[in-house]
């Protein structure tokens, strides 16, 4: 599902502009007068200097929010903002081993604390707006698994999926989307495999899961279409493929909102 819309909430002659996708999983750009405060329910959100800032939303977030502006001049705006819901699939993987569906407990206390790495790397709050530099696919292929479709693994219900799964030759090269700097790098996390995520600024990040190779260190600045990575079929993969994840913070997004239909 792709909204291709402009969300325009305010008539031109007023001072804040919205541009994305109001929906379950969208990334919306905001644009206010510098030295404007902005806040998402309540939450302060960064603005940049020239008065950029991004906003997302979940693929369960609720239908209704509200954004706050406190304009320079002391003025403040509140708009109710509609977020859009969707329709989720249903995915059946069957013959995993039963270890990585139910992994053991002896490992448990590795994954909490690989998850804690990834969460704190998706936190960093860097004012660089490098997402404004826009998106590109990071790597090519059939699609095999969407964003928010429920997984059942081997009969048993498991969260849902936050990505998108790209498959692909195993040394695929996998491109930066965006430009951002790499927050981490990690070369064999218990579900994910090799796992990398690049920071673009304002609480924005990609996630990149099961990778053969990483070809940056993490600090390392990255441009959109450099090579950062290969694809593999390390973690709990049933085949080569690339797992792409976007995050705002803890918030889970919808990657291919963010680009054209693949191919073109």
């Amino acid at each position: 599902m792709r909204l291709l819309l402009l969300a325009l909430l305010w008539p031109l002659a007023e001072p804040v502009r919205l541009d994305g996708d109001l929906v379950q999983g969208g990334l919306v750009v905001g644009r206010v007068p510098p030295g404007t405060a902005v806040t998402l329910d309540g939450a302060e959100v960064r603005v940049a200097p020239d008065g950029t800032f991004v906003i997302g939303f979940h693929r369960d977030a609720a239908p209704d929010a509200v954004l706050s502006v406190a304009l320079p001049d002391g003025a403040i705006e509140t708009k109710p903002l509609a977020v859009a819901a969707r329709d989720y699939r249903v995915q059946r993987i069957d013959g995993l081993p039963p270890k990585k569906v139910t992994p053991p407990a002896d490992v448990i206390a590795r994954i909490r604390a690989e998850a804690a790495e990834v969460r704190a790397a998706r936190g960093v709050d860097t004012d660089a707006p490098w997402f404004l530099t826009g998106w590109i696919w990071p790597a090519t292929g059939r699609i095999t698994g969407v964003y928010g479709s429920q997984r059942i693994l081997n009969g048993q219900p498991r969260a849902p999926h936050y990505g998108v799964d790209i498959a692909a030759p195993v040394g695929t090269p996998v491109l930066a989307p965006a430009d951002g700097r790499v927050a981490l790098v990690h070369p064999d996390m218990y579900l994910s495999g090799g796992t990398l995520v690049i920071d673009h600024g304002h609480g924005v990040s990609s996630t990149f899961i099961h990778l053969a190779e990483i070809t940056v260190a993490e600090g390392a600045r990255v441009r959109r279409g450099d090579t950062v990575a290969t694809v593999g079929a390390t973690g709990r993969a049933t085949g080569a493929h690339l797992d792409w994840r976007i995050n705002w913070f803890a918030a889970r997004l919808d990657p291919a909102l963010l680009v054209p239909p693949m191919g073109e």
